[in-house]
């Protein structure tokens, strides 16, 4: 911070004086405390190791550090570097604490650092960020020295010290610019321009200008420019360091926090944080052991009057600093971070060095120990004791919050004082101690042990199970009156991100039976974005109720919709069932409110703010409400957390209506909200209709907005809404707009509303606010219920049809259905021809009357497109029916538990239900994992079998490719029970699916018998678990390697991946093929890998087009979709921070194209679909982080095994019962599926209407239709007729035709012979004419020669059948 950042010129002080102020000691020594000054470089020789009379330079600095590092016992120190400067000098980092252990040997960068310890704070002191600002530099290098030999000697305070604190030196943040200065260089005479001076790094830039600034002005600094800067945030955001000094020269003084303000005038503003109070407490504790700090009066040359009361000053106070680093430490870390100025001159002659030492070695380690102050401890999960990472810390009255660290371990710096603590952590209900008192000196030691709860975020692909003829809307409850009050709400204060997570949470406790808190995700700086759900069956989709949702502080400037949503949250949870209107609307909608799509940006913005932008944009400076891909731009902006968050909840539920609450006007603003030319006109949508209705549904509610003048007194456009109501784009344009996107992408309309004019207002004029908009708020709502609602159903079954679509004539703006056939169409009071169609079906239209007093209902009922033709096909062919009418009630009650399991949350709470206690812990190297396997089969031999598919090939050994089967017969062939495969370790790099399935194998084992979703699972399910398909591979993979290739290959150096092929050509790979692959007879296989987070479907090669991609993509969406990250399509993985994956999910080749996969040899000859899901960007990630990973998967994991039940299971066989096996099933004229034994057949299809072709030798080919749910099998029975054809002909043809043939055959042999025998007769009565008519035979030649029609002998006599010649020639005779 403080160093150059003069406001005189450097020409004020005289050659004279520059030459005392070099004679003069480090208090007296000459300064100009603001100067930008610039110098020429002169690099000095490096000193020996140890001396007080030289500078290091170069590579001397991290020899004095290794040396300092050995001057300490072994296992006290670490040398790393954090990254390098712009000429490639590297930071270097000295780590000083007790029990570090050896180095490793291979570890560079930040992993030779070592693992953090549990309970130990850390400590980072950071110097010369300026070049030549050089004090810092050495005098961080003696506190190394002095530490680690004082450890050696047993000093017993720094021995405490280092026992109980982590420390971290880093004595040169910009060598670039230390070796341009010049020693004896106070910082007085320079005036070169930026990038000469040792003062900015290499490029020109002053670092400490160069961090995210809470009150910037204008977009973030480019760290492209400054590497020094990234290096330092990326150490920053990698660590949970607790308290920090920035060290620097040019003046006396300890600084602190704030260092710039909102409005940034130069100097004289007081910029408090919220720890004002702990910010003087640490200054003081460095300034008071300092001999000329204490004294607040530095006299350094130009600034000799300027005092410092007790040597320390608030930074924006002393002057304004933009960009600077110790906010950025608070702000955007725990790290409480003060600016030491260290000395008058900037560069003194180093015989002053040791003068500078003694000055600041007491200030120094007094610093170090003030970490130790406050309250600190752990955060643990109170069933199973583990600490619990990124738990919120929050104090009540200040509004800063920590974060704990990795092993649940925090530290809260306070002075002393009685305080009430709060920890939060997501999954857990909250836990606050009250009175907690905190005196001089160690830090008070309080553990909290926090109750896991149940939280849930996007929901599965399935729903609950519900009939058409239960849905109504209900009516009020008994004993309610019209009279009834209903109860305001009483909070009304500003609620910071701990506040409004406390708030939500004690709701969400207090009424649990019409609550549900969940979260879409995490924001930019991983604040969870939590959604409140109030229903009457909250976490569950009622079929035929509408999905409702406001959305608040998209701009998280714009406050007011925040504050509304949660007043709304008590006023609806606090009068459900004694207000008649809020149980009615509650029990008929499902309604959910997110009361901040922005809370980074929250954070940042400031009370009474009425036009800034301060605050309105994410952590990554993008407004998210521009964010969203449009119909007439293209957005080129990358897709932000929060904006991915919200497109995935979207789609995930059915909402039908929806608000965007925004501040800054006074209007509601409906769609489109721009056009094709980008100026600002009327845009309007298909149902301008219904948008003007709904929004002034709530502007009439709002008698300030609906006058339609708002903001006069600050509206200098004088702007007018008629009713408080506007077109977006005629207002004006805004391409990438959320509300756009919602009415072209997804079934549901939304506005969004400007609540008021001031964006931030003061806390008093919040209920204000509540009263103008409460009824306008709840109005609104009840617009979901307007238009036509219903069904649309299958003709057959009488079950829903998802997906159906809806379409109004003349609004081309369709809707489709949700998973229960369920619909809604908004619309006005008219008269509407609407048509209902799906894939499969015949569309059915009807006209419909909607009216202005609720929805009308209108249920469709659609006969499949081919039924009629497909029964007359039926017909003499054998037969082809449903077997969904078994009478098995075991049957029966499995199928109930497959649809309980497709629901909302089925899985969740099978899960809930079941035991977890596994010990993922450690990775297991192949020795353990064989001991492992044979374990489990030891211990639950009944439902195990482990067998080896085949060997891998090394010089060594031969290591078996092991395979397990959990199962209730495992040794016995069950053909008519879907049978499942789960790979790993195709890459022996990446082996957290191997530890993943064998959580899953001990998960299943653990609880059959004790759960009973466990039991009839695996009672009915063949799974087949191979861990490592490479054990060679993984023997030489290196944990903590997130990138390295090494062990990716076999022993023979071949990718197996690239392997499956039918001239394979490794052992592994043939093993696979043999053993698994070509039996053809599992139903579907997860293959798991690493290096991302996403699910790949086939083909990985290059294809035109890809048969069943819809099942394929069905399969891999859903593993997605139960990931609680996955689906968002963000993986966020190092260099590739802007990948964006919709859904989590896409096709192997536009990932990653390569020939010879596992997935696709599996698909093309096993007839199985395989997908395969990336578990982590970190290929070989600490184990450590293996619970983590376990919990993110089980449910996907599991819900594959639902899965394999659903589809379209078949049994073939002939007339006389007998199952017909090897038979060929083709769905869809392309996928291919084979009998087994018994005549089974299982295919998994996407939920819809597909085609069947059923092919067996001698048997007559079938054809049926099937129509596969999502929560359920359909079953099929074909049976086959003996194939009665003839050269592919049908018998009966063949006979009737051959009959006909030989009839024919004979027929035409008797006319031949009567022809011949009337032929004799004329041959001889023609020649007996021609001697009595001589003259008259002439003519007639005559006449045929000229071709005359009328030839008497031609008419006469010629036979019809005879050609012309053969007349001829019997008249010749």
């Amino acid at each position: 911070m403080a160093s150059g950042r003069d406001k005189r010129p450097p020409w004020r002080l005289g050659c004279l004086q520059l030459l005392l102020l070099l004679l003069r000691s480090s208090a007296q020594a000459a300064h100009i405390k603001k100067a930008e000054a610039t110098t020429t470089t002169v690099a000095g020789s490096e000193s020996a190791e140890g001396q007080f009379d030289h500078y290091y330079h170069e590579a001397a600095l991290g020899e004095a550090l290794e040396a300092a590092a050995a001057a300490g016992p072994p296992g006290l120190a670490r040398l790393f570097s954090i990254g390098s400067s712009v000429e490639g000098r590297p930071l270097w980092v000295l780590r000083l604490t007790a029990g570090l252990g050896p180095p490793p040997t291979t570890a560079t960068g930040l992993e030779a650092a070592g693992p953090l310890l549990p309970g130990r704070p850390q400590v980072k002191l950071v110097g010369n960020m300026h070049g030549d600002e050089t004090v810092s530099r050495q005098v961080l290098v003696y506190l190394a020295r002095e530490l680690a030999s004082g450890y050696r000697r047993g000093d017993p305070r720094l021995v405490r010290l280092l026992n109980t604190t982590d420390v971290y030196l880093l004595p040169s943040l910009n060598p670039d610019g230390f070796e341009r200065s010049r020693e004896g260089d106070c910082g007085l005479g320079d005036s070169g321009p930026p990038g000469t001076s040792g003062r900015y790094n290499s490029r020109g830039r002053d670092l400490n200008r160069s961090f995210p600034d809470q009150f910037s002005t204008g977009k973030p600094p480019s760290l492209d420019e400054v590497p020094e800067v990234r290096a330092l945030i990326d150490w920053i955001r990698k660590n949970k360091f607790v308290l920090s000094g920035n060290l620097h020269g040019g003046s006396v003084v300890a600084s602190y926090p704030f260092d710039d303000s909102p409005k940034h005038v130069t100097t004289g503003i007081y910029s408090k944080t919220s720890d004002d109070e702990v910010f003087r407490y640490l200054a003081k504790a460095y300034a008071s052991n300092h001999p000329i700090m204490k004294t607040g009066e530095p006299h350094c040359p130009g600034d000799e009057d300027e005092t410092f009361k007790d040597g320390i000053t608030n930074g924006a106070h002393w002057y304004d600093v933009e960009g600077g680093m110790q906010d950025y430490n608070y702000v955007w870390a725990n790290c409480f971070e003060i600016t030491l100025e260290l000395s008058c001159c900037k560069y003194p002659p180093a015989s002053q060095l040791r003068q500078e030492w003694e000055n600041n070695r007491e200030s120094l380690i007094t610093l170090i120990e003030k970490v130790h102050i406050g309250i600190k401890g752990f955060v643990k999960d109170s069933v199973t004791g583990d600490g619990l990472e990124n738990a919120t810390i929050s104090v009540a009255g200040i509004n800063h919050n920590i974060t704990t660290e990795r092993f649940g371990d925090f530290h809260r710096l306070l002075i002393p004082g009685t305080y009430n603590l709060t920890a939060v952590s997501t999954g857990y209900m909250p836990l606050t101690i009250n009175n907690i008192m905190v005196k001089e000196g160690p830090a008070t030691e309080i553990d909290f042990s926090l109750r896991p709860t149940v939280t849930s975020v996007i929901p599965d692909s399935t729903e609950a199970v519900a009939t058409p003829g239960t849905v109504a809307v209900p009516n009020s409850p008994p004993g309610t009156s019209s009279s009834h009050q209903p109860i305001q709400p009483e909070d009304f204060h500003h609620h910071h991100f701990p506040d409004m997570e406390i708030f939500l949470r004690r709701f969400a406790n207090e009424y649990p039976n019409i609550t549900r808190l969940y979260s879409l995700g995490k924001s930019v700086e991983s604040r969870e974005l939590y959604v409140m759900e109030i229903s009457d069956n909250p976490g569950v989709h009622e079929p035929g109720e509408p999905e409702f949702k406001y959305i608040g502080n998209m701009h998280g400037n714009e406050v007011v919709g925040r504050e509304l949503l949660l007043n709304l949250i008590e006023y609806l949870c606090k009068n459900f069932g004694t207000d008649p209107e809020v149980t009615d609307l509650v029990r008929s909608t499902r309604i959910h409110l997110m009361p901040s799509m922005n809370p980074d940006g929250y954070e940042k913005s400031q009370e009474g703010d009425s036009v800034s932008v301060i605050g309105r944009n994410n952590s990554n400076n993008f407004d998210l409400n521009r964010n969203f891909p449009d119909q007439f731009v293209p957005i080129t902006d990358p897709p932000q957390p929060e904006t991915i968050a919200v497109m995935s909840w979207v789609k995930a539920y059915p909402f039908v209506l929806s608000a965007n609450l925004h501040g800054g006007s006074l209007v509601v603003n409906y769609p489109f909200d721009d056009n094709e030319q980008g100026i600002a006109t009327y845009s309007k949508s298909p149902d301008d209709a219904v948008f003007q209705q709904i929004a002034l549904s709530y502007s009439k509610e709002n008698s300030k907005m609906f006058q339609g003048r708002p903001c006069k007194e600050m509206n200098v456009l004088d702007e007018y809404f008629p009713h408080g109501i506007t077109n977006g784009a005629n207002w004006y344009n805004v391409p990438g707009g959320m509300q756009d996107w919602n009415y072209l992408q997804t079934n549901c309309f939304e506005v969004t509303i400007e609540l008021g004019c001031v964006k931030y207002p003061f806390e008093s004029e919040l209920p204000k606010y509540w009263e103008q908009n409460r009824r306008s708020l709840i109005q609104f709502m009840k617009q979901v219920h307007q238009g036509v609602k219903g069904f649309v159903l299958d003709a057959t079954d009488g079950r829903g049809i998802l997906n159906a679509t809806l379409s109004v004539a003349e609004i081309n703006h369709p809707v489709t259905t949700y998973k229960a056939g369920d619909y809604w169409r908004l619309l006005v009071p008219g008269t509407y021809k609407i048509t209902a169609s799906a894939r499969g079906y015949n569309p059915v239209t009807k006209n419909v009357t909607v009216r202005s007093e609720g929805a009308v209902q209108v249920n469709f009922t659609l006969v499949r497109s081919s039924a009629d033709a497909n029964n007359e096909s039926k017909k003499g062919k054998g037969e082809s029916s449903s077997a969904d009418d078994a009478s098995d009630p075991t049957t029966k009650e499995f199928e109930a538990l497959i649809k309980h399991l497709s629901a909302e949350n089925g899985l969740e709470g099978f899960m809930l239900s079941s035991s977890s206690d596994l010990a993922l812990y450690r990775y297991h190297s192949y020795k353990d994992l064989s001991e492992f396997l044979r374990g489990l089969v030891m211990n639950y031999p009944h439902i195990t079998n482990l067998t080896t598919s085949g060997f891998s090939n090394t010089s060594a050994e031969y290591r078996h490719i092991w395979s397990l089967e959990i199962s209730n017969k495992p040794n016995l062939s069950e053909p008519e029970e879907p049978k499942i495969r789960f790979v790993a370790g195709i890459h022996g790099n990446a082996p957290v699916g191997t530890e993943l399935l064998l959580a899953l194998a001990e998960f299943l084992c653990l609880n059959y018998k004790k759960n009973p979703v466990v039991t009839q699972l695996v009672d009915r399910t063949r799974i087949v678990i191979v861990p490592s398909l490479n054990p060679d591979g993984r023997e030489r993979a290196q944990e903590k390697e997130c990138t390295s290739t090494a062990g990716q290959t076999n022993a023979r150096g071949k990718d197996l991946d690239t392997d499956f092929t039918s001239n394979a050509s490794q052992p592994e790979t043939k093993a696979i093929i043999e053993n698994l692959i070509q039996k053809q007879d599992f139903s579907l296989s997860i293959a798991l890998d690493g290096g991302s987070v996403l699910v790949t479907y086939p083909y990985d090669k290059p294809v035109q087009t890809v048969e069943n991609k819809e099942t394929l993509k069905h399969l891999a969406s859903l593993y997605a979709n139960n990931h609680p990250s996955m689906h968002m399509g963000q993986p966020s993985c190092p260099n590739k921070s802007d990948e964006n994956i919709p859904g989590g999910v896409m096709r192997g080749a536009e990932w990653h194209s390569h020939l010879g996969s596992m997935k696709d040899y599996s698909v093309t000859y096993g007839h199985c679909p395989e997908i395969t899901v990336y578990t982590s960007c970190c290929y070989f990630p600490s184990a450590a982080q293996l619970p983590a990973l376990w919990a993110e998967n089980k449910r996907s994991l599991l819900s594959m095994l639902v899965e394999v039940h659903k589809g379209v299971h078949g049994l073939v066989k002939d007339k006389t019962g007998k199952p017909i096996s090897k038979a060929v099933i083709v769905l869809n004229e392309g996928i291919k599926v084979h009998t087994k034994e018994g005549g089974y057949f299982h295919v998994l299809l996407a939920p819809g209407v597909h085609n069947i072709n059923a092919i067996a030798e001698g048997y007559q080919q079938q054809h049926s239709q099937v129509f596969v749910h999502h929560d359920a099998a359909s079953s099929v029975l074909i049976v086959f007729d003996t194939d009665n054809r003839i050269f592919g002909l049908p018998r009966e043809l063949v006979v009737t035709v051959s009959g006909a043939t030989m009839s024919a055959l004979i027929l035409t042999a008797c006319i031949i012979w009567c022809i011949c025998s009337i032929k004799s007769n004329r041959h001889k009565d023609g020649f007996h004419r021609l001697r009595q008519h001589h003259d008259e035979y002439e003519d007639e030649i005559r006449m045929m020669s000229t071709g005359s029609k009328k030839s008497l002998l031609s008419h006469e006599f010629q036979d019809e059948t005879d050609t012309e010649e053969e007349t001829l020639y019997s008249s010749k005779h």
